[in-house]
């Protein structure tokens, strides 16, 4: 098969072309906003599309808007959080019932619509937000002249001042914090007359409407200028002056075009779902699928995943938080802050694999921006003492969560520090970008490298741990917890091969080296479990509050335990295999009763683990649960509950590890093929080493496979017992067979 010549839209599954599924419907308007209503996002701005017929309402957010500062007393309570911005709420004129409604997310266009009928009249609304143009647009038609009667009002979730200028509602405010914030709306009528009633604005037998909204805040990721920059009046403006000047449909067709040079990059196909699934709104037929295989769902919430994380992470914003960028709430659960003991890294796990290595770079961004300020909070706090109880002098450390503003909240996460620097190692594994490495990743490494080199404690018989660990959330705090210990040998490992591919601090990197060697290894238990701490508890531990703790019947959330299976790579069946076997023999442990507290991004999290092992129907199993109302909503958003994101990025990312696996040096191709995906194809996902990949497979067997380079590169491919060696020349491709010819 040509791959060049796969139409982005029909692939090859069987000897039927068919569709991709790249559609999220409804039939009713949304309830409840963050359960069941649409999402948007251009990175900075977002919205949240609710869809009511005579009421419709646009839940606005700005990605910075952020209550907090650098909260030296690391109370989670002082923090802050981030915040909702507003509401725009449109009241348009009473209709007759309705007929044939339908809410609709286009993910491959980053449209969202609301079409319905009445008394014979069609009626269609489209909202984007828009990356190139920095804004939100909707238009609201109709198929006939003079339908719309509408009051539009805003209303700001902080009480800010709100004028009328024209045809523009302005907005503005400042946070608690001193942060200024500033959004305008812009309502662009077609025939009829708009004219304003105090804060509102009403339009009067209007053909349609374009609605155009700007929004930002004075926030700087800068904290030498404590996070502060100009005040976002002028900016706002000048967006909403150039947007309305090239009009709905040029916005229209630059987003689209946009979204997709993102979105396109990565196809993937499971097989074709029955009629009775394809008809069934994703509400219910979510919750069929988790009685019943349906491919093109379980397809479409691949791509969701990286449908979101386009939408609200892009360079020159803030990362992807706790809800992603959408919230409704200036109270919303756990701050929607960034957890750093497993949520912000799995938020970021699809970005190198599924081919989105951009939407990475405002994590980097941030954690460069914190840095002073969690270097303070480090050397001032009693908590960090080094073993001969000195104070920290180098590097930094990070609580388990942090804000925007350089503030960390709650308990110290001690490894959260090398766990973030895996990011900036894994940005240059997957891209090769050796300026990356130099001058942004590798700084990073080697602080903290020097912090842990200060930090490690010897055993009497040599072996080097983690003092006073913790392994989340679970069990108590004490020395050499595997968790640590597994991300130390992480960091170190990374930053030995960055000083061979930067040919630097040859010394330096010996010296890391030798304590990676000496860090103690996670043992094995009674059971033939991975054991979480240095010594197997046997559920007696009275610190930790569980009768079951490191016992057949601890069936927690985390599997923190495991981080060297994934996201990390210390133990494989074929380097370590007694290892992994007693990680496999830790995780079927941990279960999925429903009784216990496992969540919608632990099963995302065992669904990569799984494949990492090559059990490829235990990983399906994990997929599969993510259907389950107790997991996603009837958007598809991750059900905590309530409302967490992480658990939509974390199966994109595991779903790709079932597909291509590239850990070990080699491109290993279906390593954890379920028989349920029997036939189907992939095109895009990313390996280490520069590599993309396109494959075929039919029967459960590879059928075809092309490996395109971007340098001149040795390139191994494994596919079941099959290893061979090749050259792919400068930016060109290889094609193979299935017996890898």
């Amino acid at each position: 098969m040509n791959f060049n010549k796969i139409s982005l839209l029909l692939v090859f599954a069987g000897n039927t072309l068919f569709a991709a599924e790249s559609s999220l419907w409804l039939t009713r308007p949304a309830r409840h906003v963050m359960n069941e209503g649409l999402a948007i996002g251009n990175g900075r701005l977002g919205a949240m599309v609710l869809g009511g017929v005579e009421k419709e309402r646009l839940v606005i957010n700005e990605d910075s808007l952020w209550t907090g500062d650098e909260n030296p007393s690391g109370d989670y309570d002082t923090m802050g959080a981030y915040q909702f911005l507003g509401d725009v709420q449109l009241e348009l004129s009473p209709v007759a019932p309705t007929e044939d409604y339908r809410r609709e997310l286009k993910l491959a266009d980053a449209v969202a619509s609301v079409s319905y009928n009445s008394a014979g009249t069609s009626y269609l609304r489209e909202l984007f937000c828009s990356h190139p143009a920095g804004v939100l647009a909707a238009r609201f038609g109709a198929d006939k002249p003079a339908k719309y009667s509408v009051t539009i009002k805003v209303t700001d979730s902080h009480q800010g001042t709100i004028s009328v200028s024209g045809q523009r509602v302005i907005v503005s405010g400042r946070l608690k914090n001193g942060l200024q914030y500033e959004w305008q709306v812009l309502v662009l009528p077609e025939g009829g007359t708009m004219d304003a009633n105090g804060s509102s604005l009403v339009l009067k037998n209007c053909d349609g409407f374009v609605l155009l909204l700007a929004a930002g805040t004075d926030y700087s990721m800068t904290a030498s200028t404590h996070f502060r920059g100009p005040s976002p009046h002028s900016r706002v403006s000048a967006l909403l002056e150039a947007a309305a000047k090239k009009g709905f449909q040029k916005l229209k067709a630059g987003h689209v075009e946009d979204f997709r040079s993102f979105y396109d990059r990565v196809v993937l196909n499971l097989g074709e779902s029955s009629l009775e699934q394809r008809q069934l709104p994703v509400d219910a037929r979510r919750v069929a699928a988790f009685r019943k295989f349906d491919p093109g769902l379980e397809q479409l919430l691949f791509q969701y995943g990286r449908y979101l994380l386009i939408s609200c992470s892009r360079p020159g914003g803030l990362p992807a938080n706790l809800q992603g960028l959408w919230n409704d709430s200036n109270d919303p659960p756990w701050h929607s802050d960034y957890h750093a003991n497993i949520n912000i890294q799995m938020n970021y796990w699809p970005a190198e694999v599924a081919n989105l290595s951009e939407c990475h770079v405002p994590f980097f961004d941030l954690v460069q921006s914190q840095l002073p300020s969690w270097r303070r909070a480090a050397t001032a706090s009693p908590d960090l003492t080094t073993p001969s109880g000195q104070k920290t002098t180098r590097g930094f450390a990070i609580r388990t969560s942090h804000n925007i503003m350089g503030g960390l909240g709650w308990k110290w996460d001690k490894t959260a520090n090398a766990w973030y620097c895996q990011h900036f190692w894994e940005h240059y594994a997957f891209t090769g970008d050796t300026n990356f490495l130099r001058t942004v990743a590798y700084p990073v490494l080697k602080e903290t490298c020097a912090y842990w080199e200060d930090h490690l404690k010897r055993l009497p018989d040599g072996r080097l741990v983690v003092p006073n660990g913790w392994s989340p959330e679970h069990g108590p705090d004490e020395d050499g917890v595997s968790y640590n210990q597994e991300i130390v040998w992480d960091l170190f490992s990374h930053y030995v091969e960055a000083c061979n591919v930067l040919s630097v601090d040859a010394a330096n990197r010996d010296k890391i080296a030798a304590l990676r060697d000496e860090l103690a290894t996670p043992g094995i238990g009674s059971w033939g479990q991975l054991l979480e701490w240095m010594t197997e508890k046997k559920g007696t531990n009275a610190v930790a509050g569980s009768p079951e703790l490191d016992t057949p019947n601890d069936h927690h959330r985390h599997t923190s335990h495991l981080f060297a299976v994934y996201p990390g790579s210390q133990f494989t069946a074929v380097k370590t295999p007694a290892l992994a076997a007693a990680a496999s023999v830790s995780l079927q442990a941990r279960g999925i009763a429903p009784s216990s507290d496992v969540r919608e991004w632990s099963f995302a999290w065992r669904a990569a683990l799984y494949a990492r092992l090559h059990d490829a129907e235990n990983a399906h199993t994990m997929l599969q649960q993510l259907f389950s109302d107790r997991n996603t909503c009837a958007n598809l958003f991750g059900q905590h509950p309530p409302m967490q994101m992480d658990g939509n990025f974390g199966i994109t990312a595991a779903v790709c590890e079932m597909l291509l696996q590239s850990q070990d040096g080699e491109l290993d191709l279906l390593p954890a093929l379920p028989a349920d995906w029997s036939s189907g194809l992939v095109k895009g996902l990313c390996g280490r080493g520069g590599f993309q990949v396109d494959m075929v497979w039919k029967n459960g067997l590879l059928s075809s496979v092309m490996i395109h380079g971007r340098s001149n590169n040795s390139c191994r491919v494994r596919y079941g017992s099959k290893l061979k060696q090749f050259t792919i020349p400068p930016n060109g491709s290889l094609s193979l067979d299935g017996n890898l010819k």
